[in-house]
């Protein structure tokens, strides 16, 4: 399976964003790319008063622009998360995942919302103007499982553990950590997220822009399923591809069988 991960900036308009995931792919991503993540808040500058200018209702013009990305190009496309405009009237920080044909496949509302005061570092509080969605998201492939969630959400290893059990060999984590948790966190998550339910995991995020209020750590990773370093990135834009074979895990699971000696007669992770 080829993975490509763009790190791209973020322009203000969300039109120049689609246009810019576009050129990258038409120039840096291979004809024979299986699947093709981007970050979180692709086309929205990261701040919460940006979130219901930018947002769209399921189906609005960059879901449709996304869904003719991926049938165009016959690949995978994990459209890193967007602002939607739910059919309430709530603002959600959305993830959407298409398939080769351009059929929308996954969507993922942000469960757990940023709200963070680091003492000497970042402020920044999601449920200003977000809404938390509720929703466990794993979906199928050719290839195999793969589980989907955004940023704040991987921070939780009830959730990554639950999309494991469901079956996930990889997760996809479309992010923007800042600079403040970043340096501290970033590669210590997905490397201990990766290693504790023994599946890939690929963390996409926002190229660094020194002008922005709210500055992405950037770092584009990815780690197997013994917690290694496949890939990692700096903080300028650029593409990363890399191969993978999700089987993998399942021989991770064989050598060191941590999801068969959890002691469930003592102990329980339900999903309500």
């Amino acid at each position: 399976m080829k993975i490509v991960q763009i790190q791209m900036p973020v322009p203000a308009v969300k039109e120049d964003a689609v246009a810019l995931a576009e050129n990258i792919i038409d120039r840096d991503v291979p004809k024979d790319a299986d699947l093709v993540l981007l970050p979180e808040m692709f086309c929205c500058p990261y701040e919460t008063v940006n979130f219901p200018v930018y947002a769209e209702p399921e189906g609005g013009d960059v879901w449709k622009a996304c869904s003719e990305i991926a049938e165009k190009n016959g690949f995978w496309f994990s459209a890193g998360t967007m602002p939607e405009r739910g059919a309430d009237g709530r603002i959600y920080n959305t993830a959407y995942v298409f398939d080769r044909t351009g059929r929308q496949a996954a969507k993922h509302r942000k469960m757990h919302l940023f709200d963070i005061d680091i003492k000497d570092g970042q402020r920044f509080h999601e449920s200003e103007t977000l809404t938390a969605g509720d929703q466990i998201t794993v979906f199928g492939t050719e290839f195999g499982k793969l589980g989907l969630c955004i940023c704040y959400d991987f921070r939780f290893p009830e959730l990554t553990r639950l999309m494991a059990i469901e079956g996930a060999q990889a997760i996809l984590v479309p992010a923007a950590f800042n600079m403040s948790t970043g340096p501290m966190h970033w590669e210590l998550m997905f490397r201990s997220q990766a290693m504790f339910n023994q599946v890939f995991a690929f963390g996409t995020a926002p190229a660094r822009d020194p002008e922005a209020s709210y500055q992405s750590w950037a770092h584009s990773i990815a780690v197997d399923p013994w917690g290694n370093v496949l890939s990692q990135m700096e903080e300028t834009p650029g593409v990363i591809v890399i191969d993978i074979d999700l089987d993998d895990t399942g021989d991770v699971r064989e050598q060191l069988p941590l999801t068969r000696h959890r002691r469930t007669d003592v102990y329980s992770l339900v999903k309500k």
